[in-house]
């Protein structure tokens, strides 16, 4: 459990650059999917190659909208090498890890900060709360919000998040 929590931390690190949206904004329209958008910002290297390993690269391509709290390469470099190569060994796991970073529908920041909490595609919930004017979704800072893509929304986030269960 150390090891996936430490995962966890690495994700949220990596979602540190992206800050959160002063106010309600309108989806512009997007021409890249969630991966190509999240390979486009540069700083999600980690991420992407950890979703094409665990085998998501197809869903987050997909029509389905999503939105994503997505964890910086910095908030992966959180993240001890021993958890990592734990995640990488056990493909199941890695899984988990991912769609515990990812929620079924499009929720702009707007609409995040009405939740309190939000059901990841893992099958466990994620707490959200606004703390200061700063969004937290469990422990990861949101650095940015509303990055767009044409089949949902990344939010970025300063840890990795992993799942309790």
């Amino acid at each position: 459990m150390k090891k996936l929590t430490a995962l966890s931390l690495a994700l949220v690190a990596l979602a540190a650059p992206m800050a959160m949206a002063s106010g309600p904004a309108a989806a512009p329209a997007a021409s890249k999917n969630l991966v190509q958008t999240a390979v486009a910002a540069g700083q999600f290297k980690t991420l992407v190659k950890l979703v094409k390993l665990a085998g998501l690269q197809g869903a987050l391509e997909g029509k389905a909208k999503l939105t994503v709290f997505a964890p910086t390469d910095a908030a992966f470099a959180k993240v001890p090498k021993s958890t990592l190569d734990a995640l990488l060994a056990d493909k199941a796991k890695l899984k988990a890890v991912l769609l515990y970073h990812v929620l079924s529908g499009e929720y702009p920041a707007a609409k995040i900060l009405k939740l309190s909490s939000a059901k990841t595609l893992e099958g466990s919930r994620v707490e959200i709360r606004v703390s200061g004017g700063v969004v937290h979704v469990n422990g990861a800072t949101v650095l940015k919000t509303n990055v767009f893509a044409s089949n949902g929304v990344i939010h970025v986030i300063n840890s990795v998040l992993v799942p309790t269960s």
